[in-house]
Order: C-alpha cells, then sequence, then structure tokens
C-alpha cells in the first residue's frame, strides 16, 4: 500500500514538473511570486520619471498593491507572507506619492516604530537592517523622495566615490553594502551628496561614477534582473537630476518590459538556471533529452570576467537572462547537474567550473555567494549549504580531474570540511544565508541549512564528513513535528518544502530508522490527497530579508525526496 501511493505520487510530481518544462526543450524557467516590495519600487520609479507614457503601468500597480493590503493595513514580501515592515513602508511611500495615503498603514508604521517621525522611521529601518546598509539606504531615501521623511539630514551617506577605483580593492575598503549592490552604492550615494552640503572633492567623483554605473548595467537595463536594485537606481537617478540619463532610460525599459498582466512585478525575473539544476537532480535517471539540456547548461557558463563582481569567467548565475551574476550554488548546481546529464564525461566547462569555486574559497574555508573576501556583511560570508553544495560537486567529478587539479581541489575540499565542522552548533544545525522560514521567530530555518548539508555530504567517504553528517542529522530528527513534518527549526510549523528537504536528507542515510521516514512520508501525502502538495510556500530569502516563493521549489523538493525516500526503501528490502 505505502509503495502504491509513494509511486501515484511520483508519478503525478513528475508529470508536473515536465510539463513545466518548455517545448523546445530548453531550461525550466520557473515562476516566482509577485512582490510587494518590488511593485512598490518599479510604480514610484516610472512615478517620479515624470513620463506620461507610464500612467497606466503605475495605476494598475498602484490597484494590485491596494488588492494585496492585509486587514491591518500592512503588506508582506509575497502575498503569501504575514506583514513585513519593509514591504509597508516602500508600498505606503508609493502610494503616498501618488496622492493615495492609506490611514490603515500609517497608524500600522505608527505602532512599528513607536511614532511616524522622520527620526523614528530613520532609527526603526537602521536598526532592522544593522550595519548593512545595502538596503537600509535605498529605502530611506526613497522615502525622502516620496515625502514621508521630510528632512535628509540622518540618511546615511553612501560612499559613491569609491566605486572608481578598481573592484580588487573593495574588499579592503569595508563597504558599507554587499558586493552586489555597487550601483546601488553609486546612486543612492549621488542622490543623498545631492540633496546635502556640497564637497568639492567628492564632487569631482560623480561623473566617474557615473560611468562605472553604465559599465556595471546590462544591455537590457535590469541590474541583478532585480526590479528593487533597478528601480532604486532609476529613482535616485531621477530625483539627483539625472533624469535623462542611460542609465535611467535602460533601467525604466527594463520596468515596462518585466511588468506582469495584473500590474505587479517579482522580485526578480526568473531563477530559471537554478530551478533547471533542482530539477535534474529531482527527475534522476528519467530525464528526456539530456544531451541537449546539458548543452544549454555548458552554454550558461560566463566566459568573461563579470562587471558586476569582478569574478572571472567560468561560473554560473541563477539565471540565462543578461543581469544575472555567477555565485557559487549555482555553479554547483551546474556540475551536479552536468555530472548526472553527461554520465561524467568531463568538458572545459566543467574544469573552468570547479577552478572558479576554488578561486572563490574564503581564507576560513568556507565559500562565500559572490565574492572572495568580502566578509564584512552578511551575504558576503561563507555559507554551510553553499560550501556543501561545492563539496559535492567536488566530489562527483573527482576521479575525471587531471592530477593537478584533483590536488588542488582535495586541498580545497578538506578547507571546506574543516569549515563546516566548525560552523556547525553545538545541537549539529548550520544556519543557510538565502533560504529561511518565515514563521520562525528570528526568520532562520537551521532545518533546512541542515537538511542540504547533510544530503550533499552524506555519500562523501571522508572521517570528518562522516562525522558531521551524523551530527546534523541527529539534529534534524529532533526537529520533526508531531505530524511527522518540518518547520524551518524545533517547534516551527511544517510546511511541504522543508519536510521535503528533511526527507530528502535523512533517506540517504542507511542508520535512520524506517518509522521516522514514514511519518514525514504520510506528511506529504496528506498534502497530497489535500490538493496542497504543491501550493507555493514563501521560502526564499532574497536580498535583505526579502521573501518569495517560487513554483517550481514544492515541486522538485518534493519529487527528489520521494525519490530518495523510494531508494531508501529499496536498500531496507535488500538488507532485510
Amino acid at each position: 500500500m505505502q509503495e502504491e501511493k509513494l509511486n501515484m505520487m511520483i508519478e503525478y510530481v513528475s508529470g508536473e514538473l515536465l510539463k513545466k518544462r518548455p517545448e523546445d526543450g530548453s531550461l525550466w524557467t520557473g515562476y516566482l511570486s509577485s512582490s510587494a516590495i518590488s511593485t512598490s519600487v518599479a510604480v514610484f520609479a516610472l512615478h517620479i520619471s515624470g513620463t506620461e507614457r507610464h500612467q497606466s503601468l503605475i495605476k494598475n500597480g498602484v490597484d494590485w498593491l491596494k488588492k494585496t493590503m492585509l486587514d491591518d493595513g500592512s503588506w508582506g514580501d509575497s502575498p503569501e507572507s504575514p506583514s513585513n515592515m519593509t514591504a509597508t513602508l516602500l508600498t505606503f511611500a508609493t502610494l503616498s506619492a501618488v496622492g493615495q495615503t492609506p490611514e490603515k498603514t500609517k497608524a500600522f508604521l505608527k505602532n512599528k516604530f513607536n511614532g511616524i517621525s522622520d527620526q523614528d522611521i530613520i532609527t526603526g529601518v537602521l536598526n532592522y537592517y544593522g550595519k548593512d546598509l545595502t538596503f537600509s539606504a535605498p529605502i530611506l531615501v526613497m522615502c525622502a523622495l516620496a515625502g514621508v521623511i521630510s528632512s535628509w539630514k540622518n540618511i546615511p551617506q553612501l560612499p559613491f566615490e569609491l566605486s572608481v577605483l578598481p573592484q580588487k580593492l573593495f574588499r579592503f575598503l569595508r563597504l558599507p553594502v554587499v558586493s552586489y549592490a555597487i550601483p546601488a552604492l553609486i546612486a543612492v550615494g549621488i542622490l543623498r551628496y545631492k540633496k546635502g552640503s556640497r564637497n568639492l572633492l567628492r564632487e569631482r567623483f560623480i561623473s566617474g561614477a557615473l560611468k562605472v554605473l553604465l559599465k556595471l548595467q546590462p544591455k537590457h537595463g535590469g541590474f541583478l534582473e532585480a526590479a528593487p536594485l533597478t528601480g532604486f537606481v532609476a529613482m535616485c537617478m531621477c530625483g539627483a537630476g539625472y533624469g535623462d540619463h542611460e542609465a535611467v532610460r535602460k533601467g525604466i525599459g527594463f520596468l515596462t518590459d518585466t511588468v506582469r498582466k495584473d500590474g505587479s512585478w517579482p522580485i526578480d525575473t526568473n531563477l530559471a538556471a537554478w530551478v533547471t539544476s533542482l530539477s535534474v537532480r529531482a527527475i534522476g535517471e528519467n530525464i528526456p533529452d539530456r544531451l541537449n539540456l546539458a548543452n544549454n547548461i555548458r552554454q550558461n557558463a560566463f566566459k568573461y570576467q563579470h562587471p558586476f563582481t569582478g569574478a572571472k569567467e567560468g561560473g554560473w548565475g541563477w539565471t540565462n537572462l543578461p543581469g544575472a551574476a555567477p555565485d557559487a550554488d549555482d555553479t554547483s548546481g551546474a556540475l551536479v547537474a552536468l555530472h548526472q546529464l553527461s554520465n561524467g564525461e568531463m568538458s572545459l566547462e566543467v574544469k573552468k567550473g570547479l577552478e572558479w569555486i576554488l578561486s572563490l574559497q574564503n581564507s576560513d574555508g568556507g565559500i562565500p555567494t559572490f565574492c572572495k573576501g568580502w566578509g564584512k556583511l552578511p551575504f558576503d560570508r561563507s555559507s554551510p549549504d553553499i560550501t556543501a553544495h561545492a563539496l559535492l560537486a567536488f566530489s562527483l567529478w573527482r576521479v575525471q580531474l587531471p592530477n593537478e587539479l584533483q590536488t588542488k581541489c582535495d586541498k580545497g575540499a578538506r578547507r571546506m570540511l574543516l569549515w563546516m565542522k566548525k560552523e556547525q552548533s553545538n545541537e549539529g544545525c548550520w544556519y543557510p544565508l538565502w533560504f529561511g522560514d518565515q514563521d520562525a521567530k528570528d526568520e532562520r530555518s537551521p532545518v533546512y541549512g541542515t537538511a542540504l548539508s547533510v544530503e550533499y555530504l552524506a555519500g562523501i567517504d571522508h572521517p570528518i564528513a562522516k562525522e558531521i553528517v551524523a551530527k546534523g542529522a541527529a539534529y534534524l530528527l529532533k526537529c520533526q513535528n508531531a505530524d511527522g513534518g518540518w518547520g524551518g527549526a524545533k517547534g516551527v510549523s511544517s510546511k511541504v518544502t522543508l519536510t521535503a528537504r528533511a526527507l530528502s536528507a535523512l533517506s540517504t542515510l542507511d542508520q535512520i530508522e524506517q518509522s521516522v521516514l514514514d511519518k514525514a512520508f504520510d506528511f506529504l501525502y496528506l498534502k497530497y490527497e489535500t490538493k496542497e502538495l504543491l501550493k507555493p510556500e514563501p521560502i526564499g530569502l532574497y536580498f535583505a530579508r526579502l521573501w518569495y516563493s517560487e513554483d517550481m521549489y514544492n515541486i522538485t523538493f518534493a519529487l527528489n525526496a520521494l525519490n530518495n525516500y523510494k531508494k531508501k526503501l529499496s536498500r531496507t528490502k535488500i538488507i532485510t
């Protein structure tokens, strides 16, 4: 009976996944949730640009925002998310700017910030984001441009003049923004300077900084394929008196090209490369058109040094669109997918990809997202799940590597394992960087970080790997809820995405009691019966504490879990 249910679910989820692949056999595209943050920023950027032809887009965006307001006058990042300070404040600023100030929202923010004065808002935003000004500074300048903040005096000044220095120096300069936010550093910094006291020395750097901004902008205008970053740059340039600048024209063009039919914008255009890697891993051996898909993945490797981060060629980004930047997680995902699709056949792209990850390794031994050495702010530090993913890629390709590269990878892998051991908490968990649980008190998801790390490291034959995997598995067992599922942390409500991740990980280990896995499967089967298995759940944590859901996550996570669970059942039968 259990096997019958399992096979039925696998057939159903596999079918749903294959339906979502384009007919031409190219990458899966996925579908990101619409975002109140993206929509409010994009609408305000269009509004401040002053172009009459955008009035219908502005109206549609405003209507979508008003339609998605929660009962208390607030907004979540995605329509499935609870109230969020950032989404609410930015939407309040946009609606105020177009003359539709929501009084319920003003009351919500007054309660949130213990007041609604300039200083109340500034202090609240800065305290929320801490030392990282990547998002707090743009939020505050947007509020000032919209008239929600009346004085610029206490809004931080970003050092835009540093952008003209060689990128290799950035990691030594203690910049107040993360590596992917240099366009914001420039645009927000210039606007804030224009609204404050003048400094002749700083003034001389504006021209050079604007040239850097254009150099960083993709040909279609969208910085990182992200409406918020692109919108912030465009609005700041307009506010600083550069509304006719090429960067504004291209940025506004990107926003008008990526708006959805309902008037909203997603947090990013798509995660095509990432969800394709997830799909390949989830489907396993039964994936059709393998060679064509492998070729599409290989073609997406960066063939040039990236202007945004300065990273050398060889890595992969999260999408095949012009605004992507190479990152470690997507590079590892592509390498793992290529190993599966090409039956371990070596290629130049694989070799360069492995070398790219090695070049990114931090001095602490861990792997960051974008840039080596940018370890001052959270989104540029080494990350356990990203490091474990790199270890999996290294282990899969090891025997095909030439001797010199194999030796380098072995040394790098040992340093990664030592860092993973050091980073593991006393309880046995690891905290991920880009994924969380919006229901957890601190919004963190050690279950996700631990599950991925355990699954990625489970097949590595090394004493350190075996030790930390066992410790991580013990942590996951302690966090299983009475209903058989998992939330992001112990005691947090169960979710399909996190239960699937935990079941995937524990199913790779022979020592786990079958009853634990059966309870997890029963949780997923109940969701299948009630047609909730593939209902999107916000789990992604994008930029600075922004939530999103992605339709492909439930599908790929669930299918990966079901296939791993089936393999565990087969191994158990053989043993017994």
